[in-house]
């Protein structure tokens, strides 16, 4: 399979959620996370748990803990080979449903608007 393409949901210029929330987290999480991502770019659709899982409404999420916390980066997949990043939280038990309507409100501004809603730069 190829790897596949991982784009970055922001905001408007200058203000992109999982930059932001990546940047609030230790180190170590940090690199966790961003480990995360790069299997989900080399496996794209074949990744799986313990690394991935499905949430609901094609919302699926990266999966990082250190310690009792686990940290989560909301994704869906945006084509054969492409998968949009919308933003990264903590959870407890599961996902906050207010999170996964938070990454189906993003996937919805960036398949309206792709330029506009698409980071350019480095993760």
């Amino acid at each position: 399979m190829p790897e596949t393409e991982v784009v970055i949901y922001q905001e408007q210029p200058g203000e992109v959620p999982l930059l932001c929330w990546l940047d609030g987290l230790p180190v170590k999480v940090r690199d966790k996370c961003i480990d995360k991502v790069e299997r989900l770019e080399e496996r794209g659709y074949d990744l799986r748990r313990p690394n991935c899982d499905y949430l609901d409404q094609g919302i699926y999420e990266l999966r990082a803990r250190q310690g009792k916390v686990r940290y989560r980066i909301l994704y869906a997949f945006i084509g054969e080979n492409a998968a949009l990043l919308s933003h990264g939280c903590t959870k407890k038990k599961a996902v906050p449903k207010r999170e996964i309507n938070k990454a189906l409100m993003n996937l919805h501004k960036y398949t309206e608007n792709p330029k506009a809603h698409t980071y350019i730069g480095e993760l």
